[in-house]
This record gives C-alpha cells, structure tokens and sequence, in this order.
C-alpha cells in the first residue's frame, strides 16, 4: 500500500510545490494554499471508493465483497487497506475507473478549469484526473507482460461497452489523457494568479 501511497502523492506533491511556488511570486491569498492542499489530497483518494462500491453494489456476492462488509462492520480499516492491496488489480468492472467515466470527468473538468477559479474545484479534479492516468500508466507500462496488460487496461476501462477500443490504440487514448491533464495543471497554477 506504500508504493500505492507513493504513486499517487509524489505528482500532487510535486505540483503542490510547483503552484505554490508560483503563487509566492505572485503574492496569492494564503488560505488558495489551504484549498489547493485540501483538494488534491481529497481528490487523490476519492476514486478508491470505487473499490468499496465494487464490493457491496457490483458484486456483494464475491468472497471477498463479503470479507470486505464484515471488516467495514468492524471498523478495521487498517484490514481493510490490506484487502484493497491485495485485490484491487482483480476490479475491472469499476464505475469511476471507465472510459465513459473518464471522459466525463475530463469534459467536466475542462468547463470547470475554464469557467471557475475555485482552488478547491480544480485542484480536487485535477487528482482525480491524475489518479486515473497514474492508474492506467501503470498498468499500460508494466513490463512483466505487455500483452496481457494491455489487454487488462482494454477490459478495465471498456467494461459494460458494446464494443472496446482496440489494444493498439490504448497508447493514445493515454496519451491524449497525459496531455489534457498536462493542460490542467498549466491552468491550476494560472488559476489563482
């Protein structure tokens, strides 16, 4: 879970710092600091929900969704942090973590990234933006078994679709996702100023 923790952080970490730096050259109000940490570290682990509707509204009927119901009823999250590591890459059906999801996110985000200059707004969805890339990257690079990921990456995001985007493609589709959430950082750091 700590190399979870890492991948998801290290970005918001490295783009806190970035705009932060940024903003004291151009004297932002202090509390913008506040909402753009607040929104990032939400947004960043909003979409692991996901996981948790996966067990008890997808699939309650899994071994491991009602493993998941006994520790929530316990209140163990600590097991429940553990169970999540050990199966999260098995959830392929997920809601959030969909193509259709993901391009809604991305249009809701462009019209809020444009329209807005609420910190906590664009900083919220731009961690979810990027846990969602960081999530396909990681799938869509990994070099055990190329193929194999690929295919993974094509059934996790295509799940519930008539038809999928075939494997040669996925590179684009996160390719043009790397570069809208590039735009996205480009205006976080304009927003405030």
């Amino acid at each position: 879970m700590k190399i979870e923790l890492k991948k998801h952080l290290i970005p918001l970490c490295i783009i806190f710092i970035l705009t932060s730096i940024i903003w004291i050259f151009n004297k932002v109000i202090y509390y913008q600091y506040f909402y753009l940490l607040f929104g990032l570290s939400f947004g960043s682990f909003f979409l692991d929900i996901d996981h948790i509707l996966y067990w008890l509204v997808l699939n309650p009927n899994l071994e491991e969704s009602k493993l998941a119901k006994v520790i929530i009823k316990k209140r163990d999250y600590k097991n429940l942090l553990k169970l999540l590591e050990s199966t999260h890459k098995s959830h392929t059906s997920l809601i959030f973590h969909h193509s259709t999801s993901q391009i809604i996110l991305g249009l809701t985000s462009l019209f809020i990234f444009t329209s807005s200059d609420n910190i906590f707004a664009i900083s919220f969805l731009l961690a979810l933006n990027l846990h969602l890339l960081i999530d396909e990257a990681e799938v869509l690079f990994n070099k055990n078994d190329s193929n194999s990921s690929l295919a993974h990456l094509q059934d996790w995001l295509f799940a519930r679709l008539p038809a999928q985007l075939p494997l040669k493609y996925l590179k684009h589709y996160v390719l043009f996702f790397l570069l809208l959430n590039f735009v996205f950082s480009l205006l976080l750091i304009k927003s405030a100023i």
